[in-house]
């Protein structure tokens, strides 16, 4: 998870690690309010969060690691990437983050991503916010479609010439005209 200022983000829930009970876990059930969620849509570039809630725990694990299991649900609008008309979706995703006192960053110019992706250092403080912001941020559709847009074809030319359509590009699409070129007509 990227360095955060709480200053920074639209919505904060900071957690101090040193004071989380060390043998039961810290629940949450968090629900942002409305200007805290436009705020965020800002922060992400959406049109609108309708509905948000991220409920879980923090649990403590061994020598002094946390777990954190939630569960983020939300509706948001964005705009159609075809007709820009306005799409609502549901989102509704398991959130897993392990922190780690003893994590260490990947060193050198060349470093592989580890196998489990939900470990991270532990901080001082758990901020809340951060994880809704970045949990809702890789849930979001990438292409958002209105129900029935479709893109279709575009199809550019000069005047007076014959356009080039996208079953012309494809490889071997002037081979298939040559070959059904010396067919006979059908019924004959």
């Amino acid at each position: 998870m990227p360095e955060t200022d709480p200053v920074a983000l639209p919505y904060s829930y900071p957690l101090r690690v040193a004071g989380l009970a060390a043998r039961k876990p810290t629940r949450f059930d968090l629900s942002p309010l409305p200007e805290e969620r436009a705020a965020l849509a800002a922060l992400l570039g959406i049109t609108a969060i309708h509905a948000l809630r991220f409920k879980g725990e923090l649990r403590p694990m061994r020598q002094q690691d946390y777990e954190l299991e939630a569960r983020l649900e939300a509706q948001v609008e964005q705009p159609c990437v075809i007709t820009l008309a306005p799409v609502l979706t549901d989102l509704s995703e398991p959130v897993r983050r392990r922190y780690l006192r003893d994590y260490s960053l990947p060193e050198g110019d060349e470093a592989e991503m580890p196998e489990d992706d939900s470990e991270e250092p532990l901080p001082a403080v758990i901020d809340l916010g951060a994880v809704i912001a970045e949990a809702l941020a890789l849930a979001l559709p990438d292409y958002p479609h209105a129900p029935g847009a479709e893109l279709g074809e575009a199809v550019f030319t000069e005047p007076g010439q014959a356009a080039l359509r996208d079953a012309d590009l494809r490889p071997f699409a002037g081979l298939a005209a040559l070959v059904h070129k010396d067919e006979p007509p059908e019924g004959h």
